[in-house]
């Protein structure tokens, strides 16, 4: 880190003094835990909603998982930067109110269109998972990069916990309603305690507006694109209508966004070393991640029994049973996050990425080859939470370095679209993977996917874990003549 950017990391040091390092560190990990919870509870449950509401196709259904992680796009390009401007506070109070109202949505709506809004709003609050980075990095001073960081990773192993097993008990012992009443509960307490906890401390100078019609405008071709990949092989030639409008409205953006004053990206911030391909590697691996949550989920949950003998596959579990699937997952998650903290810092992060990449790839294979028993979900979890959790902890670290802390929540604006965008267009591949061939459960008017579109699923996110080494490679490439032609 430059110079500059350590005195000016000094001169904010002191935003934490009405609050404890510890108070910080604390209302930090509950926002970490609470949003990551929230955001796998879905996975597990989506059979469950599917069979409650009666929807007949897995692209209806893992749209409510799109939803979320498009919602969670606006938010976290608006909410970190409403903390650079407003204050810390500020946004996470904001950010955990939208995350109690988009629960309180389906807690008395109870219907899939009141929940599709739910999970909108639910995401866009949902960004209160990345604030953290801003705030403990201002309050804690020198080092608060590596301790932001540390409780980003963490707080995530223990909200798949939370979200996963925590939330199938609550469905399994009550009802879905009842578990949005609670999730309103707890989101409420924790907009109060981010009040309480987190100080006020609005910048010495505001610098730049935040760019709200950019925002939702890349929101809205980004959506288009995915809802193409989600319903081409339902909707037929009429899928080319919004895939035709997502591809002009995002050229358009891309046109605009370069002259425009309060542009969605920081074109600086964006030229630094590794800065793009570490978006890019951190929207990888949350395809990654989502696309193994729901293949997982999905598998897991197919009762074998209820389908016709020659079609019959799955594990038959339920939303809690597949949660203890994951526990592996959370488990090396935190593992592999707490391991790459010093080669990143120290200048290594590409062989950080590669090995992450390859993590990855390996444990996608394995569950490609096998994947109808339940220990074989065991082992490929342990192997994928390693690996993403690598190239998370070395992507958010990357792009923090690359800003002083007064631009601490801009930074983590940008890793934080390309995550949200890389977690919905995981799920929609997903979707469309398991639309492609579809078998009848008898007796209902429900279709489940042909056993066969697991396997391929897990293959295709295998080589998407790759092209993390091929981003990063053409990215260090691209430096090395840059450096030399300075150089000459």
């Amino acid at each position: 880190m430059t110079e500059t950017h350590e005195r000016s990391r000094g001169a904010l040091s002191g935003a934490g003094t009405n609050a404890s390092r510890a108070a910080l560190i604390g209302i930090g990990s509950l926002l970490v835990v609470l949003t990551n919870a929230v955001i796998f509870i879905l996975p597990p449950l989506l059979p469950v909603i599917q069979a409650q509401y009666g929807l007949a196709t897995v692209a209806e259904t893992t749209w409510l998982y799109t939803a979320l992680t498009l919602g969670g796009g606006a938010g976290f390009i608006l909410l970190p930067r409403l903390a650079d401007l407003h204050g810390d506070r500020n946004a996470n109070v904001a950010a955990a109110t939208f995350l109690t109202v988009g629960a309180l949505v389906p807690a008395l709506g109870d219907s899939y269109p009141t929940l599709l809004a739910g999970c909108i709003l639910m995401g866009f609050g949902g960004a209160a998972q990345v604030l953290p980075l801003g705030f403990l990095r201002r309050g804690l001073g020198d080092g608060g990069i590596t301790v932001a960081v540390a409780v980003l990773v963490i707080g995530t192993g223990l909200g798949i916990v939370a979200g996963m097993i925590g939330g199938g008990l609550i469905v399994q012992s009550l009802s879905l309603r009842s578990f949005f009443v609670i999730l309103t509960a707890v989101g409420a307490a924790t907009t109060l305690a981010s009040y309480l906890l987190i100080p006020h401390a609005p910048p010495v100078v505001r610098t730049g507006r935040i760019g709200v019609v950019g925002t939702v405008w890349m929101i809205a071709w980004v959506a288009a694109i995915l809802l193409t990949l989600t319903q081409g092989l339902v909707w037929g030639n009429a899928a080319l209508v919004p895939l035709a409008l997502g591809v002009a409205g995002g050229i358009a953006w891309v046109s605009v966004e370069r002259r425009s004053p309060t542009a969605v990206f920081d074109v600086a911030m964006m030229k630094a070393p590794l800065v793009t391909a570490s978006c890019i590697c951190i929207a990888l691996f949350a395809t990654v991640n989502s696309a193994f949550l729901l293949l997982v989920s999905t598998y897991a949950q197919i009762i074998p029994d209820a389908l016709r003998p020659a079609d019959a596959y799955g594990l038959g579990l339920s939303a809690l049973d597949t949660g203890w699937l994951m526990v592996p997952f959370a488990v090396t998650f935190v593992v592999g996050g707490a391991i790459v903290d010093r080669p990143v810092n120290n200048g290594r992060a590409v062989p950080v990425f590669v090995i992450g990449a390859i993590i990855s790839a390996a444990g996608l294979a394995w569950l490609a080859l096998a994947h109808d028993q339940q220990w074989h979900y065991l082992v490929g979890a342990a192997i994928v939470g390693l690996g993403c959790s690598m190239g998370f902890a070395a992507g958010f670290t990357l792009v923090q370095l690359a800003v002083p802390a007064e631009k601490a929540g801009m930074a983590t604006g940008v890793a934080g679209t390309f995550l949200a965008v890389g977690f919905a267009f995981g799920t929609a591949l997903v979707s469309a993977d398991l639309s492609a061939s579809l078998v009848p459960v008898p007796g209902t008017s429900l279709e489940v996917a042909a056993e066969g579109l697991y396997g391929t699923g897990y293959w295709i996110s295998g080589v998407l874990a790759l092209l993390v080494v091929v981003t990063v490679l053409v990215s260090r490439a691209r430096s090395g003549r840059r450096a030399a032609a300075i150089g000459s």
